[in-house]
């Protein structure tokens, strides 16, 4: 029976956590690619988790054990109604549409009663296994749910997401799923067999009643840790690229945080881990604000967020762990620590986008923490390991370490934090800010800690093309070669600050796709490329691929991708599916002009694959930048037909996409960064 309980558990634990990547994947082409997808559905699973933990609080508090194991029994063949399962794509947003309620509908409809009963599972099993063996202490089943929800995560970037695609993926996952539903059901009957009471058992010795404060404690270090989680996925999401790997790796260590501080065996230590927390808490906070301080490459800031991330949670846990009452308040506490984890989520996703102006969700859990980790310890100081570590001696450094982080914070907002504008949504941060005087001014917006375009505040300058856009840039050539005499039907997708726009003509049509409208109205707004075109301009708000799919053939003599978010990139736009959707719309010798810039992804091999399935050629243009004119080192890859004449005059100054055969085409339901990493 400890097997059967065991299994029950893990089994719960590993497909409540492979769902997770794998839904999300499934709905991030529909809206944009965003990184706050992500945060969206983490917001849907902590509430889904804590609605599963008041329900095992509830039933097991309010209800006998022969009619919980007929309420649940019942709702666990309910559920398989609902597989396989599928994202409706009825969900899709339209213009204009808020993502966050359509994102929630949609995963209720799609996911819900399995995720809410895969949730209820560990504290209802550790409730049954507690009262069939009175004085057993089932933290360590605690402990193996979240081994199985770290094992679930790490195989899916690993094992499961280069090696099948979406559908199959979800096909298993049902089946397993449906395993499930079986295995807990025979732990359901068997309660349901043993009749209305439980096995005689010794009573347990009364226990005092939990105060406000211990409660107030568990919401805190569980909230914590939460915020912490989802704050530095979004860094890492928005600023290298919104995949399931980067979703992954931060919700692991939390994982694994938790599994290490309950498994029993007294991984955290005082001694250890505080004076990480005190060297990673004004690092993370640096490091976030001036992030150019960091290498180039992926592995540093990823390295430094997730190190940081991991001593923060095994603090917080480790305190929290301390705190667990005796195993007949296990539904209470856990109740408690979901309802933490969904506070986090609700702050950090809906909140937090309303009352900051930016990403300071990151920072003001690392204050707190900084708060409240020595207050708690301050009161408790047991356990310490430090003979010189008095209160007083505490107290003394607790306070030094809380002055240095608020002065840390104040210096982001007084000198890395100063922009003229400065609004943010559910896609981002969007800021812009005059830099300079005189001839060599400039305004520039930059999204999260990405520059996006910029123009020369100077009349005589304020034409003039920057960043990508140079005169000799990939794109600028496609131009030329694409409609060298005529009037020229453009199409771009990302806005930016519409640099592209500068070399309209009269006659000319240039199209702009746009999902942010914060981006939208600062382009018409506070920069002058759009007003200024010569020809006519249009704006399609919403994302791009949807617009294009829903419209009729605009036979664009060019079409531009450069729909970045930082250096993340929507990888839905780089699908064989979406490029049918381009091609559909250029006219015949039409070119298509991708920008794949990136300090972090070799995405030329990608659109090679791409143009390779439709026959098309693709050539890349690599310029240099010029800092004196504000030019940006650009990488563009141009495709369009062999036989074309905008190709034969774009080889001379172009080259071909060199292939990697290690990669596999890129679809709506196969994608995988492990190949193009650099």
């Amino acid at each position: 029976m400890i097997l059967l309980y065991a299994c029950t558990i893990f089994l719960s634990a590993f497909l409540l956590f492979q769902v997770q990547p794998m839904i999300g994947k499934m709905i991030l082409p529909w809206f944009g690619g965003s990184a706050a997808v992500w945060s969206t559905c983490m917001l849907f699973f902590q509430v889904v988790l804590f609605l599963g933990y008041l329900y095992a609080h509830l039933t097991t508090r309010y209800l006998t054990p022969r009619r919980q194991s007929l309420l649940h029994l019942a709702l666990l063949l309910a559920s398989l109604a609902l597989l396989p399962v599928a994202a409706d794509s009825s969900w899709k947003p339209g213009a204009g549409d808020e993502p966050v309620p359509l994102i929630v509908g949609l995963m209720a409809a799609s996911i819900g009663l399995p995720y809410f009963l895969l949730s209820t599972t560990g504290p209802l099993v550790q409730a049954w296994f507690a009262r069939e063996r009175s004085g057993a202490v089932p933290y360590r089943l605690f402990a193996l749910s979240n081994f199985g929800s770290m094992l679930g995560l790490l195989s899916y970037p690993i094992l499961f997401e280069p090696l099948l695609a979406v559908p199959s993926m979800a096909l298993a996952w049902s089946l397993a799923y449906a395993l499930f539903v079986a295995v807990c059901g025979l732990l359901a009957a068997r309660w349901l067999a043993r009749g209305a009471a439980p096995q005689a058992a010794p009573a347990a010795a009364p226990q005092a009643p939990l105060t406000a404060r211990i409660h107030a404690w568990w919401l805190l270090l569980a909230a914590l840790p939460a915020v912490l989680l989802m704050s530095v996925t979004s860094h890492l999401t928005q600023n290298i690229a919104p995949i399931p790997l980067l979703w992954v790796l931060p919700l692991m260590l939390y994982l694994a945080s938790f599994i290490l501080c309950f498994e029993g065996g007294g991984w955290y230590r005082r001694r250890l881990f505080l004076p990480l927390m005190a060297l990673a808490v004004p690092a993370m906070l640096l490091f976030s604000t001036v992030p150019h301080l960091l290498p180039k490459n992926l592995a540093v800031p990823v390295a430094l967020f997730s190190v940081g991330l991991f001593v923060c949670c095994m603090v917080c846990h480790g305190e929290l762990a301390r705190l667990k009452p005796h195993p007949s308040r296990l539904t209470s506490y856990f109740l408690t620590i979901a309802a933490g984890g969904a506070a986090g989520g609700v702050f950090v996703a809906l909140l937090a986008p309303r009352i900051f102006n930016d990403d300071y969700e990151m920072a003001f859990a690392l204050l707190a923490a900084s708060f409240a980790i020595p207050s708690l310890i301050y009161r408790d100081p047991r356990g310490t390991n430090y003979p010189w570590l008095q209160r007083a001696h505490w107290h003394v450094g607790a306070v030094f370490g809380v002055t240095l982080m608020v002065v840390l914070f104040a210096a982001r907002l007084a000198f890395f934090d100063r922009h003229d504008i400065k609004q943010r949504n559910f896609y981002g941060v969007v800021k812009i800010k005059d830099v300079g005087q005189g001839v060599d001014s400039y305004r520039q917006l930059a999204h999260g800690t990405i520059l996006h375009g910029l123009q020369y505040r100077p009349p005589a300058r304020r034409h003039w093309p920057t960043t990508y856009y140079g005169e000799d840039s990939g794109v600028t050539l496609a131009l030329r070669a694409a409609s060298p005499a005529s009037t020229a039907r453009v199409g771009v997708v990302g806005l930016g600050v519409g640099t592209l726009a500068a070399y309209c003509r009269p006659g000319d049509y240039y199209r702009f796709y746009e999902i942010n409208p914060l981006v939208v109205r600062a382009a018409r707004e506070s920069f002058s490329f759009l007003s200024g075109c010569a020809g006519t301009v249009g704006i399609a708000e919403g994302d791009a691929r949807l617009s294009l799919e829903r419209e009729p053939p605009q036979q664009f003599d060019l079409l531009v991708l450069d729909a970045f978010s930082g250096d993340a990139i929507p990888v839905h736009l780089l699908t064989r599916e979406a490029f049918a959707i381009y091609l559909r719309h250029l006219k015949p010798g039409g070119v298509l002009a991708v920008h794949t810039s990136n300090r972090h992804l070799e995405l030329a091999p990608v659109v090679r694959m791409a143009a390779d399935s439709f026959g098309k050629e693709a050539l890349m243009v690599h310029r240099a930048g010029d800092r004196a004119k504000h030019m940006i080192t650009s990488q563009w890859v141009l495709v369009g037909e062999r036989s074309a004449p905008a190709l034969a005059a774009l080889r001379q100054a172009g080259r071909p996409v060199d292939a990697n055969a290690a990669l596999r085409p890129w679809t709506d339901d196969y994608s995988s960064i492990w190949g193009v990493l650099k």
